[in-house]
């Protein structure tokens, strides 16, 4: 007899060796369907590869590579002379199927200009360079977990679509595209909306995003409400717009919203920035009761929320938290977030979610911005939202980022224990860490350097009570996390010993 688990792949796999997805993700993607829905439970013991392609009627290569794609999702268990044994992980998310010449020497160019124009302290650069080997920053993905191969068939493919050229020359954007489309559908069904494409615009990232927000919500002397500790560069662009930026105290449930309702009185704010599951650069959450009192508090007062959503991607324990524009009635909030974050850069889309009106007016500045906009990149993120490619990524890519986490946190338990505290967030690819004693942090940084570690000045805090770093792990693999971990430990003993 066969048991009960053949039984019931037997009856839930299927697949199709003529179209393109390799026969093992097919299997792959099932097998996790199953799991999610509860017919295979945890624990539950999987046949093994031999067993598992007689039945299939595949070669055993290519079970063996089915067993490992659920492994490097964390699906499954794979334990050398016992078997294979269903895991189901904490975090519960819906899949989506949804040659110039040399001029004469004589000639030079002007270095200056010949007339005046308006220059801005706040956009100067905040990029520093540095011959060091290993770095940190604020929280950036690793580039070299990206699949290029398979994307650049991907991209290949979207490039030799016929209708790409119809979409090109098209006049009319009376009907929605394909993309948008898709990018609701994918929204609708991970982050609880409700949304239709009138709802949505998508930008080349949430800088722009929030760029284009900005310069339609932001009048000269508009007063701007961001946590004490913020994000450097959506202060960069609230400055830019003429703000007035005042910071509002941060605990461990976030945004204080009260000190708000005491300190600033109707029509007096214009708008409040805040982070959506993970507060910049402190990592704590906003708590439940703080955002429907804030959403209250927009209503009652008249005031936007523009709530930036930028690492939802990055869940590790249990489920990321709902938008508060999921629940939003009465439009107070503008939604920014990000697709394909584990993805290489230039596949990354920024998006808005807002009321229609507010939408329309931001397509119209887009035009102004980026008209022609990337049709290959819609394409081809439209192919893989509808075949659950970009699930399938960033559920792989979570178990190797929770994988570092932990491995950080140990470091720093055996290394910095005593010297530095810390929360290990439920996701995110940054941690806080909180210095007990106040060093110097730039002497921190001229000693790190000396070790051949760079840390930028924007992952710095330190004021009168503060003295921490913003540390980003997710592009560090294990063993470059214990290298940097003991340079930053050596630095910091140099600096006590000053």
């Amino acid at each position: 007899m066969n048991s009960p688990v053949i039984d019931i792949l037997k009856q839930l796999v299927t697949f199709d060796k003529a179209i393109a997805q390799p026969v093992y993700i097919q299997v792959a993607q099932q097998v996790i369907n199953a799991i999610q829905r509860g017919y295979l439970e945890k624990g539950s013991k999987l046949p093994g590869t031999r067993v598992l392609s007689q039945f299939l009627n595949i070669h055993r290569n290519t079970a063996v590579a089915i067993y490992e794609e659920l492994a490097s999702q964390g699906w499954v268990d794979i334990i050398a002379n016992k078997g294979t044994f269903v895991l189901v992980p904490e975090e519960s998310t819906v899949k989506i199927k949804a040659t110039a010449q040399h001029i004469h020497q004589a000639y030079t160019y002007p270095k200056v200009v010949g007339f005046p124009f308006q220059q801005s302290f706040h956009l100067a650069s905040t990029v520093q360079e540095t011959t060091a080997k290993y770095s940190i920053n604020d929280g950036k993905p690793d580039l070299r977990l990206h699949p290029v191969h398979q994307f650049s068939r991907w991209y290949s493919a979207a490039m030799k679509r016929k209708p790409l050229i119809n979409k090109w020359n098209k006049t009319s954007a009376l009907i929605p595209s394909v993309f948008s489309t898709q990018l609701c559908n994918y929204l609708n069904a991970t982050r609880g909306f409700h949304i239709k494409p009138n709802n949505l615009v998508n930008t080349r990232s949430t800088e722009m995003s929030l760029y284009i927000v900005s310069q339609l919500l932001i009048k000269q002397d508009d007063l701007v409400l961001v946590g004490q500790l913020s994000n450097y560069a959506a202060n960069m662009i609230f400055q830019q717009a003429g703000a007035t930026i005042r910071t509002i105290p941060v605990d461990s449930e976030g945004l204080n919203i009260e000190y708000i309702k005491k300190h600033f009185v109707k029509g007096s704010i214009r708008c409040v920035y805040v982070c959506a599951n993970r507060d910049y650069p402190t990592t704590v959450t906003l708590s439940a009761k703080r955002r429907l009192q804030l959403l209250q508090f927009a209503k009652t007062h008249g005031f936007a929320i523009i709530e930036d959503d930028y690492d939802y991607d990055f869940q590790f324990e249990g489920s990321a938290m709902l938008p508060m524009a999921s629940a939003d009635a009465n439009g107070m909030v503008i939604y920014l977030g990000k697709l394909g974050q584990s993805l290489f850069p230039s596949f990354h889309t920024g998006f808005v979610v807002a009321p229609e009106n507010l939408i329309s007016e931001a397509k119209n500045y887009l035009q102004l911005l980026d008209k022609q906009g990337d049709l290959i990149q819609e394409q081809m993120l439209s192919e893989l939202i509808s075949e659950g490619e970009i699930y399938r990524l960033k559920k792989k890519n979570i178990v190797t980022y929770k994988q570092r986490r932990d491995s950080l946190c140990h470091f720093l338990n055996y290394y910095f224990e005593g010297v530095i505290t810390w929360e290990i967030p439920l996701g995110g690819l940054a941690i806080w860490l909180q210095f007990v004693e106040t060093i110097s942090l730039v002497k921190l940084t001229e000693e790190a350097e000396k070790l051949d570690l760079f840390l930028p000045k924007t992952i710095l805090y330190q004021d009168k009570n503060t003295c921490a770093i913003r540390f980003g792990f997710g592009h560090l693999n294990e063993e470059e996390l214990e290298i940097v971990i003991k340079k930053l430990k050596s630095a910091y003993n140099k600096v006590i010993d000053l």
